[in-house]
């Protein structure tokens, strides 16, 4: 077991009072987790996600058995766990988000309508509705988000996974925008999405600038 153990658990609390102070969650109405080794840090179920302490952690093997904490974790517990079994993520976010779920309701997947949806893997996709917590919807949504950065659940809510607590937060920040810009566009018409071409040379941009990352000022 790693050795800073306790810090991965105040990590993922940290996180979980960050939905809940950006009200990206309502109540018990998500969980979080981040994985270092073969150590799982998950949100206990029924928490109320905005008061997290460390104490809410729970520490679980990638076999689902629990080496730590004073309660049972999330019922979504295998869906986390499946995601980081066929993915290189290590922190996993869930959400019942308004704008999310609104979207859910009205189409089968979220069109690139911004160039920002790249860092999601273009097009997101939503996933059947099945029961939370059961295996039918662990299974679509890991195999949705394959080669994604997050899958919109139907009737339900979100995933986003990064590659730290970091970026799987802004991945769900980003796709509640996201969320927000298309009921808001398709309240007026159809929303136009960008196109392959016009998404892969915004791609090119992104690699030639290094967009996204801090860079010194140049002084020629």
């Amino acid at each position: 077991m790693p050795a800073d153990v306790d810090e991965l658990r105040e990590s993922v609390a940290e996180a979980a009072r960050k939905l809940g102070r950006r009200g990206l969650v309502l109540g018990t109405a998500g969980n979080v987790s981040a994985r270092v080794g073969d150590v799982v840090a998950v949100t206990a179920t029924g928490l109320v996600l905005a008061d997290a302490t460390i104490e809410d952690v729970t520490l679980v093997g990638m076999d689902g058995v629990v080496s730590a904490g004073a309660h049972e974790p999330t019922s979504e517990l295998g869906l986390h766990l499946g995601i980081y079994e066929a993915s290189d993520a290590r922190a996993v976010v869930h959400t019942h988000s308004s704008a999310a779920v609104a979207l859910s309701l009205v189409t089968d997947e979220l069109p690139p309508v911004h160039y920002a949806q790249l860092a999601l893997g273009g097009t997101v996709p939503v996933v059947p509705f099945a029961p939370f917590g059961t295996g039918e919807l662990a299974r679509s949504v890991v195999a949705a988000i394959a080669s994604k950065s997050a899958v919109i659940m139907a009737h339900h809510g979100s995933v986003a996974s990064g590659h730290d607590l970091a970026s799987a937060l802004s991945n769900t920040e980003l796709l509640e925008w996201l969320c927000g810009i298309y009921l808001s566009a398709a309240s007026v018409a159809r929303p136009r999405a960008l196109t392959d071409a016009q998404l892969a040379a915004t791609l090119d941009e992104v690699v030639r600038r290094a967009y996204g990352t801090a860079a010194p000022v140049r002084r020629d």
